[in-house]
């Protein structure tokens, strides 16, 4: 079977902007002037946005209710826990490690595979993804992130306030990422251009995978009205959540035995690492981006890795970037 040749990936991607002058690390960013975008489409952006970011906390609260009248069935834990692994590994495995830093090179259905399950999680389009991921590692912590904690600086209101932006705040600025800059590769792959366009079916699926199955599974509409709410909305809610909190609380709290750029603070946060699927040891995935592996330390779950590595027994992933021991020696503290 054929290997894609995808575009090795930089490790750290053209800056779409020099960083101001003088940049201290503990100011507030400048303030940045936004790309004119027409009024019809900032609503839309704002109403579509508001409605992927709200919809899964009603969810919670819903679910909460019905939890409370202990209206749960088995089949929503399995369907939940099923599409939460193969949503979550769709965003680790193929939007983060494949697709955005080039760690291993995939057969060509894998490839597609994992850009469809990353879709279906509900975090945006895999070539919108991958663009802001390169700029995040471009600017990590200075102007230019378009997710840092730290834009309004370090002061204890700075950092309450560059919490929630760093969470949730920023996916509502007006502040995009230039594809031609980021994702030239992912542009001229016609299989991810045809992934990306296909984003907001492939947001039906998800829903409709938990309806249906419950349904089928339960015999009854009610089945599958819970298995919407609880293997569909608040499975995104908590992926979308452990994933916001790699950018906020990882770039905060943890532990930062290896060496990062300048201003970057990414940190390892271990009770993150399973629901992340290996994510939150993220102070070594700053410190080696392209690495396959980020849980490097004894005892460091890493699921993704694990799931890499099985991929390329299977011969179905080449060329994977797995860390040595030199390398990570060299990157430590």
């Amino acid at each position: 079977m054929p290997l894609t040749s995808p575009t090795r990936i930089p490790e750290s991607p053209p800056d779409a902007a020099p960083s101001p002058q003088g940049y201290d690390g503990n100011s507030p960013f400048p303030q940045e002037g936004s790309a004119p975008r027409r009024e019809g489409g900032e609503r839309l952006y704002v109403a579509v946005t508001a409605v992927i970011v709200v919809l899964p906390f009603v969810a919670l609260g819903l679910a909460g209710w019905l939890l409370w009248g202990r209206l749960i069935h088995p089949t929503d834990i399995v369907l939940g826990l099923a599409l939460y692994v193969l949503t979550g590994l769709g965003v680790t495995v193929g939007f983060h490690r494949g697709l955005t830093h080039g760690g291993y090179r995939a057969v060509r259905p894998v490839r597609i595979a994992l850009a469809v399950a990353g879709s279906m999680s509900f975090q945006g389009d895999v070539i919108g993804w991958v663009a802001t991921h390169r700029r995040h590692h471009a600017f990590t912590d200075r102007p230019g992130d378009p997710h840092s904690p730290y834009r309004y600086g370090t002061h204890l209101r700075g950092q309450l306030r560059g919490l929630l932006h760093a969470h949730v705040g920023w996916l509502f600025r007006n502040d995009p990422t230039p594809h031609e800059r980021y994702v030239p590769d992912l542009l001229a792959d016609r299989d991810i251009r045809a992934v990306s366009r296909a984003f907001p079916l492939l947001c039906l699926l998800t829903l409709a995978l938990p309806f249906g199955l419950g349904w089928a599974i339960g015999g009854s509409w009610l089945y599958g009205v819970t298995g919407l709410l609880w293997a569909g909305l608040v499975r995104i809610a908590l992926l979308h959540h452990v994933t916001w909190s790699v950018n906020s609380l990882c770039h905060m709290i943890g532990e930062r035995p290896f060496r990062t750029r300048r201003h970057d603070r990414a940190t390892n946060l271990w009770p993150l690492a399973l629901l992340s699927f290996g994510e939150s040891w993220h102070n070594l995935h700053h410190a080696d981006p392209t690495s396959a592996r980020h849980g490097v330390e004894r005892g460091q779950l890493d699921p993704s890795a694990a799931v890499i590595r099985l991929l390329e027994r299977c011969g179905w992933v080449h060329d994977v970037r797995w860390p040595t021991a030199d390398r990570v020696a060299a990157r430590r503290i």
